[in-house]
């Protein structure tokens, strides 16, 4: 197993939004990984160092401990052994809110340069990669944090905190790295430009506010990141980077005993500041009339947005506006989607809020397909948020229902030790890390009139921005926005108990297997079930269903992809609404997604509920309602995002290369259709089409289930025996065949007009599986090449030449056949094409004439073996793996003779597995952009 070691998305609540509100979020923070070089660093303004800094224990809640050096650090400890991994998160209070006239963007380049290092820590990308950390840094409003995951070990924990402590007073804050960083920044910019979602939200957002800085994005203004003062950046840097600012995190398996003289041995050597903050006072007033925007650019659909000024996160009715979004914005039981989706005037909506350390904001939303008329649906989602909240009251059952769902969200992420202990950083920024409890307990407790009086005080018309201005006669006004005294919420505050320690499991490839009960259903499924104790009781499944072959699943088109939207609109005894409130109810999370022949279920949920979750998957998939009505609504979801991805650079690319050579004709699940051609499947399929294919194919005869976590195997088997023992048909079923075809070389140039982010893909296919002599040392080979953090692309082409935000290569593994695929893939300024190109097929041809080094071999190998460690240690992963490993008739020792085939390669071997597969003559090859346009 491999895991990918950056992620750009911000860690939140723990709540689930849809896929296009993320992409906006994501692209709205600012987030980063670089190497560090060499520079002239920057001296800290700080008082004589203290001669006895000794931790001091603050206050307990719920498992987490907070400590407090003499200089200010703040300390949190969270120790959990349910699984072998270490979180490290280390939160400044700084963000966006503290930048400067001209300084926008500041505290996200700081970010960056923060991993150029320092004179005792020259290479931090390197070694974060010899050590296999899955790494990354964030700036949002009022916070930048960095944080990194790893299997545990003590040497590298020990190792990590160093670096933060001494990136904390001497990184390297300098005018040479700063101008190599300038153009990765840049194309940071330019890859969120492309999204027409994230602008228009950031536009909105930057109406609402006319004085606060929450009103700026976190990336910046162009002029402002590209003229910044150098010395400028040191100052904030000096100003904000100190102990007394700072609260470190550590969370997962260690040992309080001894990470506890670590920290103060090397945060506790760092003497406490002199310089006193900067007071932070300025504060919007009241809105007092509608404020619109709007936006105009190609490609895309339409977008509508409202926003609303709500209270800080700290305050006590800032739960009611988290409950208002769920029962606003939830699909399928939100009112917003009962307007607007099921009227078919949305092909989607959403809602979500932000609690920050000042007054916030809600946003709502709703994507619609080209046909829907945006005046029309803008006037009955405000009718939603403004008229119905008056006219029609919020019920006991939707507050309920949105308790539950809230509830049950938080529950599953504070079980998690990898995400607790970076979304702490969220209520650290709003003023109290312990905001993260009393949030839960103001959600259960909220009353019925607080959270309508909270919804007629905050939605009114003269608190919004929209895309459009309205006069109003007799304008309403929001409460005004004031701060909170974070202290005076905790005077009455209780702290529940901790949860049980959970085991220290061994995540090894022969403990798994021992570890592992395996057995067959009656009706042919294969079943692999890991018991193990976990962080608040949690179990993650994954469930495959196998069906058809070559011929009988030729010509369906998308009723495939609508039977998996379908599937959670109901059963047969319970409608859509009743479906959800069940899962709400077992705490559970399912999805359901398809693949050709595949449908594929993956379950989260706790020990308790797993098996009448099983049963209520069980009952979805042998008895679903498959309502006509909800078919509209997902074919108008499926067609909006096809003409927005139609449009886009990376999708432009796939489509292309995917059809380049490809022998099968139309119908075969094989064949690659064009975006008209996928549209006009989605437009012709009819759910008699969608039920027969369900009552023609799926049973359990060829499926996979596996469940990892904690659980109890033997009401788990007869969940699974009374679900799934009698569920199957005589239908053939046989892998689709996929033999290695060779493509003709070419390079592709595809236009992508008023796009100011470019794509570049090259494709190879392998004559090869992952059972090859050569499989090792080729996927060795390609970590040093282009998928490892020290990559020599990556170095190359985002290190040095400062070109792009993301570069990689990558292999998908064939296991049966011998045909796998070699990918690589960039993004980058349309201008920079050439730059980008030259340099890409220069480092493939140094790496295949002269080789690796030994010191890239040794810290490649011992990273990636690593990151394959890393992998085994994630519950879901895990089942996901068991799964494949049942239908392949595998085990985890396969894993285990891999990792030893790893450990066991020479230099020469990689080198040679290199030159012996990576053919340039051979490469697919394409470029997307508006490349006819020239910008600075």
């Amino acid at each position: 197993m491999n895991t990918s070691i950056t992620s750009r998305s911000r860690v939140s609540r723990f709540r689930q939004s849809p896929r296009f509100v993320l992409t906006a979020l994501a692209l709205l923070v600012a987030s980063t990984l670089s190497e560090a070089v060499m520079a002239a660093p920057a001296t800290p303004a700080t008082a004589p160092a203290s001669s006895a800094a000794s931790l001091k224990q603050v206050t307990s809640v719920e498992g987490i401990t907070e400590y407090r050096l003499p200089n200010g650090l703040q300390v949190l400890l969270i120790p959990d052994d349910s699984k072998p991994t270490t979180t490290v998160n280390v939160t400044y209070r700084v963000g966006s809110r503290h930048e400067s006239y001209g300084e926008t963007g500041m505290a996200h380049l700081l970010e960056h340069l923060m991993f150029k290092g320092s004179p005792k820590y020259p290479q931090v990308w390197g070694e974060f990669n010899k050590r296999g950390f899955n790494a990354n840094g964030s700036t949002w409003y009022d916070r930048t944090n960095y944080f990194a995951s790893f299997a545990a070990n003590d040497d590298n924990l020990h190792w990590y905190l160093n670096w933060q402590a001494d990136a904390m007073v001497h990184s390297y804050i300098a005018r040479k790295d700063l101008d190599s960083e300038m153009t990765v920044v840049r194309n940071e910019m330019e890859m969120g430009e492309n999204d027409a979602g994230r602008i228009l939200m950031e536009k909105t957002i930057s109406s609402m506010y006319q004085w606060h800085n929450y009103g700026k994005s976190t990336i910046g203004a162009r002029a402002d990141v590209e003229g910044v003062d150098i010395s400028h950046l040191q100052a904030f840097y000096r100003r904000y980077y100190q102990p007394d600012n700072a609260t470190l995190i550590v969370s997962g398996k260690f040992d309080p005993a001894k990470v506890l003289p670590w920290v103060q041995q090397a945060f506790g050597a760092i003497p406490k500041p002199t310089r006193e903050l900067p007071h932070l006072y300025t504060l919007d007033p009241v809105q007092d009339g509608e404020r619109s925007v709007t936006l105009r650019r190609v490609g895309g659909v339409p977008l509508l947005y409202a926003g609303y000024h709500i209270m800080p996160g700290a305050h006590p009715d800032y739960a009611a506006i988290e409950l208002i979004s769920v029962i606003l914005g939830d699909t399928p039981s939100g009112r917003l989607h009962k307007a607007l989706t099921e009227k078919q005037l949305a092909a989607g909506v959403f809602s979500f809020s932000e609690g920050m350390a000042d007054p916030g904001f809600i946003l709502f939303g709703a994507q619609l397909s080209p046909q829907q008329d945006p005046a029309t649906s803008s006037k009955a989602m405000l009718d939603v948020i403004e008229a119905s909240l008056k006219q029609t009251p919020i019920t006991q059952e939707e507050l309920d229902r949105a308790k539950a769902k809230w509830l049950k969200s938080w529950d599953m992420g504070f079980s998690d030790p990898q995400r607790i202990g970076v979304a702490l950083s969220e209520t650290v920024a709003q003023g109290d890390w312990r905001l993260f409890f009393l949030t839960r307990d103001r959600i259960k407790n909220a009353k019925l009139a607080d959270v309508q009086r909270v919804a007629q005080q905050v939605f009114v018309s003269s608190n919004r921005t929209l895309g459009q201005y309205v006069p109003t006669a007799t304008p309403e006004r929001a409460p005004q926005p004031d701060r909170v005294n974070v202290a005076d919420m905790f005077k009455d505050f209780k702290a529940q108990g901790a949860q049980a320690k959970a085991e220290a499991f061994d995540a090894s490839p022969a403990n798994i297997d021992a570890r592992t009960q395996r057995f067959d259903l009656p009706s042919g499924m294969k079943v692999a079930l890991l018991p193990k104790s976990t962080r608040g009781q949690a179990v993650k499944a994954s469930l495959t269903l196998r069906y058809g072959d070559e011929k009988s699943l030729a010509n369906w088109g998308e009723a495939p992809a609508a039977l998996a939207a379908l599937l959670d609109k109901g059963t047969s005894g319970l409608n859509r609404q009743q479906l959800q409130d069940r899962l709400d109810a077992l705490q559970a999370e399912v999805s359901f997604g398809a693949a050709p022949g595949q449908l594929i279920v993956n379950l989260a949920t706790r020990r308790e509920h797993l098996p009448a979750l099983i049963a209520l998957v069980a009952d979805v998939l042998r008895h679903p309602a498959l309502p006509a009505d909800a078919l509209e609504e997902v074919r108008h979801q499926a067609l909006a995002s096809l003409e927005e991805q139609s449009k886009e650079p990376e999708a432009v690319l796939a489509e292309a290369i995917s059809r380049h050579g490809n022998p099968y004709p139309k119908g075969d699940v094989r064949y690659a259709r064009t975006f008209a051609e996928t549209e006009s499947d989605w437009k012709s399929v009819q759910i008699e089409r969608v039920r027969a294919f369900h009552s023609e194919f799926l049973a359990a005869g060829h499926a996979q289930f596996a469940a990892v976590g904690d659980l109890d195997a033997g009401a788990v088997k007869q969940a699974l025996h009374s679900g799934f023992g009698d569920w199957r048909n005589d239908k053939p079923f046989a892998r689709v065949p996929n033999p290695l075809i060779k493509l003709p070389a070419t390079r592709l140039v595809l236009g992508t007009p008023d796009k100011q982010n470019a794509a570049m893909s090259v494709v190879m296919p392998l004559a090869m599986n992952d059972q090859d002599p050569d499989y090792a040392a080729f996927m060795l080979a390609n970590h040093l090449l282009g998928a490892g953090g020290d990559s020599r692309l990556w170095n190359r082409i985002r290190e040095k030449e400062g070109l792009s935000y993301s570069v990689y290569s990558s292999v998908s593994w064939n296991p049966v056949e011998q045909h796998s695929e070699w990918t690589a893939s960039a993004i980058f300024a349309p201008q920079n094409r050439d730059k980008v190109e030259a340099a890409f097929k220069e480092e493939i041809q140094r790496a295949l004439s002269q080789g690796f080094t030994q010191a890239e071999f040794e810290s490649g190998k011992r990273g990636l073996l690593n990151f394959r460690r890393l992998g085994r240690a994630q519950d879901a992963r895990l089942a996901a793996g068991w799964a494949a490993n049942l239908y392949l008739d595998r085990t985890f020792a396969l894993a285990a003779q891999v990792d030893a085939a790893i450990e066991s390669l020479t230099l020469a071997q990689v080198n040679q597995a290199l030159k012996k597969y990576l053919k340039p003559e051979q490469f697919v090859l394409g470029l997307a952009g508006d490349f006819k346009t020239t910008k600075p």
